[in-house]
């Protein structure tokens, strides 16, 4: 199951995206959107997944499944049969490329870095430092463009007897990964964190990236944002929106 309102997300991941792609950023920022009309306890917080004809006998679904699951028990849902199910669970994921043109200044020294006999000037950096005695000279600029992808998740929950929608979360995030399976364990936690959100919450929310690219248990905290300790072992703490 896909689904496909990209024109405004890839607009909205150009300005995000320059410092993943730069290789400078320690955590991965998604934008969360929910709307609930959550009124479950613990006692009947039952599920099974519904799949479309698309997802039916999908290694890849059951992959996200198991790590969706792994996430709602933290919440006290439980797995069970289809037919004793409170409520059915639905996910619909994608992937979309798109390109970003950057437009960065270039510089040129107006003074060389020996003297006129070969020498270099007195100083690491000749008399008057890297760029002569009144800096670079005038930039020019180039245009870089550079790959970007914007990675998207939307988990539904419905009444299973009266079909009736009680929740629905869209995480949706952008780099340079390529990789929908590698963005999906950033995508889950965002998405459930805090759950159940209120009615039409928009919200950010920072995972810190370790070494390898992965999630890391640590959390960063941003001004208005949630920041969000992956791997807990319990629900984390509610965020001030």
């Amino acid at each position: 199951m896909k689904f496909d309102r990209w024109t405004s997300v890839v607009r909205a991941a150009l300005a995000l995206v320059a410092l993943w792609l730069a290789g400078c950023t320690t955590y991965v920022q998604t934008q969360v959107t929910a709307f609930s009309d959550w009124t479950g306890t613990d006692a009947t917080r039952t599920y099974a997944f519904a799949r479309s004809p698309e997802q039916q006998n999908s290694i890849e679904q059951s992959t996200y499944e198991a790590q969706v699951a792994n996430e709602l028990s933290k919440y006290s849902f439980r797995a069970a049969p289809e037919a004793s199910a409170r409520y059915k669970v639905e996910l619909a994921y994608s992937i979309r490329g798109d390109v970003m043109t950057v437009r960065q200044p270039v510089y040129y020294d107006p003074w060389p870095m020996y003297g006129p006999y070969g020498r270099p000037y007195w100083g690491p950096w000749g008399g008057w430092g890297p760029y002569g005695p009144w800096g670079p000279g005038p930039a020019s600029y180039v245009d870089q463009t550079f790959p970007i992808y914007v990675h998207a998740l939307q988990i539904r929950m419905t009444d299973r007897a009266s079909g009736r929608e009680v929740y629905k979360v869209t995480a949706m995030n952008s780099g340079g990964e390529a990789s929908l399976i590698r963005a999906m364990p950033f995508l889950i936690q965002s998405a459930l964190a805090d759950f159940p959100l209120g009615n039409g919450t928009v919200r950010t929310v920072k995972i810190p990236i370790d070494g390898s690219g992965g999630a890391t248990n640590e959390a960063v905290a941003g001004a208005n944002e949630r920041a969000v300790a992956p791997g807990s072992g319990a629900p984390p703490p509610k965020a001030v929106e």
